[in-house]
């Protein structure tokens, strides 16, 4: 049996990997679903004060406050940063860092500093005309303008996403992260959905700002083809690759 805590993406709350952890914990694993601070049924928690630094803890006392060791530390997407200042924060307690669509961003780097220049524009114009505390979910066609693939996304998962989707706190992407390589030994993996294996090796061997720092031999690959969002689209075969690095 291994401990499992999952961290979703941008907008989500741990109700996002109610089809994951199902067969995780039938298959004997004990699993924690994270809901983060302003986020899911914490949406009543959000405001200004909300940022990185909250996020972070949230991960961080779900492992201390129940007694984890030998954590399974899975983030989705826009979860990379939290869950990778979780990791330096608590490294004694994590058995692998796992990285779904998603990756560790550097010290001293926010969220906003990966986005594209125009993508980041349009970031800051959509949290300006909410008072500047929240950035809301775009539509569909604005996921895909900005590279999120969307295959595997039927209607229904579509709605159900949409319909539980809540703002994501402006804070978690200004606040740079900040790392005293803690965890820059622990084993971790990139289960990749929409780029293919093959493309994200020769992204690594090409020295990609975005990849290079995958070349280091704690790094293990695992690929589920589908969208950005697997844990919607193929629930079950996210699972099963999330299984397969049990200890």
């Amino acid at each position: 049996m291994s401990t499992y805590v999952l961290v979703p993406g941008f907008w989500l709350g741990g109700w996002a990997w109610e089809k994951v952890t199902g067969p995780l914990r039938e298959a004997g694993h004990d699993v924690h679903p994270v809901t983060l601070t302003g986020l899911g049924d914490r949406v009543h928690l959000a405001g200004p004060e909300v940022d990185l630094e909250t996020h972070i803890q949230d991960i961080v006392n779900t492992v201390v406050f129940a007694d984890l060791t030998e954590v399974i530390l899975v983030a989705h997407s826009g979860a990379g940063a939290p869950v990778t200042g979780a990791a330096d924060r608590i490294p004694e307690r994590v058995a692998r860092v796992v990285y779904v669509e998603s990756g560790p961003p550097a010290d001293g780097m926010t969220q906003l500093d990966l986005t594209e220049p125009d993508w980041r524009a349009f970031i800051e114009e959509r949290v300006a005309e909410r008072g500047g505390a929240s950035y809301p979910l775009p539509s569909w066609e604005e996921h895909e303008r900005a590279g999120a693939s969307l295959e595997g996304l039927g209607e229904a998962e579509r709605e159900w996403l949409v319909s539980r989707a809540t703002p994501q706190p402006y804070g978690t992407l200004t606040q740079p992260l900040v790392l005293k390589g803690g965890a820059s030994a622990l084993p971790k993996t990139l289960v990749t959905c929409s780029f293919p294996l093959e493309q994200v090796h020769a992204m690594i061997a090409s020295g990609h700002p975005f990849f290079a720092e995958l070349a280091g031999p704690e790094w293990s690959f695992a690929a589920v083809p589908t969208g950005h969002w697997p844990m919607f689209s193929r629930p079950e075969e996210t699972a099963a690759a999330l299984a397969a690095l049990a200890g």
